[in-house]
């Protein structure tokens, strides 16, 4: 009776009932998740102007919700390789799903972001555990694409939340794109029942018999009677100190920089590009449209850049994606023509949304299973750093009255950081590549 490796059952397995239903799951999960992040965006012209906020008072305001999102992804990504991935995803959707309800009868700017720190928390945790169980079911030859196309649920909800701002805004007010956010906690129970539980962590675990069902849905050799043996399930500790061994120091720190820069690009526009667009003569519906071409942008972004990443390998794709989304941002302070303007924004969406998506299954391939969900969440914290400073940045230029153009180059500049960040990753992604094959012939 032979042992059943379930690392390369996973890998070889051909694409079936249980990969969509994780891939449905998880998007319409990151659909809630990126409404929630974008709709102060959305949202952000009434609150000023309701309450009085300057430019810079609107920046510190966004930067509630980031700061918890930071501090989300700090303690339920570790969190979620020690009791299990899908436990911890419907812990964070609960949380923040009900806080971003709850915004929707606040009065005073403080409890607004009080409820928005404790929102972010769940959204910060969310993603990684999300993405961790997406990438530890897909096979091999197709991984990057169908992390992509679960995540590519991220920017869906930033077009929502601009379609429904589009809609919602004049006729209801902002109050009501907050109270929209009860739907999705309705829908919570027909969602987790399409998703199982992390395989690796059931066998940390010893719940062997667990682990084997879900297995058969994937494959007719794991009902053998043989013992399943993942290799990926032992042998490092969920801690943060596993980031830094094994030469993957140099890959961890480029990475923590290529969140921070595009987390800084994606908050700058989510949150000031309706605003920048209104100061610069457009209406309230022509200026929500913008944000909707940005997170179409996105989507398609992630999409096309998974696909080109199982070819070409994620580093290259990330590289190409930073630099073209760099140039368009610096290109969006010309006076364009409207359809020019469009296309300038949708491949900026492309190069910050879809990007910061492709580096979360940039991550997911750099680590092992033990440690997956603990460096999704420490490069997704290290990321809402920069998502903290992008707003608060946006509102101090825009304080500045500087030119429209300056404005989208200082947004710009990240870009160009990340794709010198992205070159170190794949120098440290090759060294530790030559390590483990040294390894496995010792």
């Amino acid at each position: 009776m032979h042992n059943i490796d379930v690392s390369r059952l996973v890998d070889e397995a051909r694409f079936g009932n249980l990969h969509l239903k994780i891939i449905i799951a998880c998007a319409i999960l990151l659909i809630v998740d990126g409404y929630d992040v974008f709709i102060y965006g959305v949202v952000l012209p009434q609150l000023m102007e309701q309450w009085h906020l300057t430019a810079p008072q609107a920046g510190s305001l966004a930067s509630w919700a980031l700061f918890g999102m930071m501090s989300g992804a700090l303690v339920f990504g570790p969190l979620g390789d020690r009791i299990g991935r899908k436990t911890c995803i419907a812990l964070c959707f609960t949380l923040f799903s009900a806080a971003t309800f709850l915004c929707g009868f606040v009065t005073t700017p403080t409890m607004f972001g009080v409820l928005r720190f404790a929102a972010g928390l769940g959204c910060g945790g969310l993603m990684p555990n999300a993405v961790a169980l997406t990438n530890e079911y897909a096979p091999k030859r197709m991984r990057s694409t169908l992390v992509a196309l679960m995540f590519s649920g991220y920017a869906v909800g930033g077009m929502v939340a601009a379609g429904l701002g589009i809609w919602l805004l004049p006729a209801f007010g902002w109050q009501a794109m907050f109270l929209a956010a009860a739907v999705p906690l309705i829908l919570l129970p027909l969602v987790l029942r399409g998703l199982p539980e992390s395989v690796g962590f059931l066998i940390r675990k010893g719940e062997h018999d667990k682990a084997r069902a879900i297995l058969q849905r994937l494959s007719p050799e794991a009902a053998g009677g043989g013992a399943l043996v993942y290799h990926e399930a032992t042998g490092e500790r969920a801690s943060v100190g596993e980031l830094f061994r094994g030469g993957r120091t140099l890959g961890t720190l480029s990475m923590w920089l290529c969140f921070f820069c595009c987390l800084l690009m994606v908050y700058a526009l989510g949150s000031w590009l309706p605003q920048l667009m209104r100061s610069a003569g457009y209406s309230l519906g022509s200026s929500l449209s913008f944000l909707l071409a940005l997170n179409f942008g996105g989507m398609f972004g992630a999409i096309s850049g998974g696909r080109l990443a199982d070819k070409f390998g994620l580093p290259r794709v990330v590289m190409a994606y930073f630099a073209l989304g760099a140039l368009c941002i610096a290109l969006l302070g010309l006076n364009s023509i409207m359809p020019v303007l469009y296309l300038l924004i949708f491949i900026a969406g492309a190069g910050t949304t879809g990007t910061q998506i492709l580096l979360y299954a940039s991550v997911a391939e750099f680590y092992s299973l033990p440690v997956r969900s603990t460096g999704l969440g420490w490069a997704s914290g290290m990321g809402r750093v920069g998502a903290i400073v992008g707003p608060m940045l946006g509102g101090v230029l825009l304080a500045a009255q500087l030119p429209m153009a300056l404005n989208f180059i200082a947004f710009a500049i990240p870009g160009l950081i990340s794709v010198l960040a992205t070159a170190l990753y794949m120098v440290s992604r090759r060294q530790q590549r030559v390590r483990e094959t040294y390894a496995l012939a010792a």
